[in-house]
């Protein structure tokens, strides 16, 4: 685990050193900095992500690279759903709710269109779990 805090840790100043943007293997995605509270803990964490804008909201996938289980950033926002995020330079606070049936689908398919590397990480999860679609509205 502490290899990946390094890891996000690594990207959070890059993106906040270059207003949003970062290379490696994200280079050219937009990324998204999601602040969450622990729902057990109450201690709050930065997770970077991919998201899709939809609307003036952001949409964000729990598909911990097609593991078995959610990632904690969604088990937290569903327990704590009103957060903030960093989008570029600006902080937005944000509502999390998560989406089902066909406003679901279509954002997801439209994700694996746009990265394909998330249909992949579906594969994974076939049959294990949906790899969860979370809105995040401004408020």
């Amino acid at each position: 685990m502490a290899e990946m805090d390094d890891l996000n840790a690594k990207v959070i100043d890059e993106f906040r050193a270059n207003a949003g943007k970062v290379g490696g293997g994200f280079e050219g995605a937009p990324m998204i900095l999601l602040h969450h509270r622990g729902a057990k803990s109450g201690t709050v964490r930065i997770n970077p992500l991919v998201y899709q804008p939809v609307g003036d909201a952001f949409a964000v996938f729990g598909s911990k690279g097609g593991a078995p289980t959610h990632p904690d950033w969604y088990r937290n926002l569903m327990a704590n759903p009103d957060t903030e995020v960093e989008v570029g330079g600006k902080k937005y606070e944000v509502h999390a709710r998560e989406l089902t049936g066909s406003q679901r689908d279509e954002i997801w398919e439209k994700q694996k269109g746009l990265i394909p590397g998330f249909a992949e990480y579906e594969e994974k999860a076939r049959g294990i779990r949906e790899i969860p679609v979370v809105l995040l509205e401004r408020r």
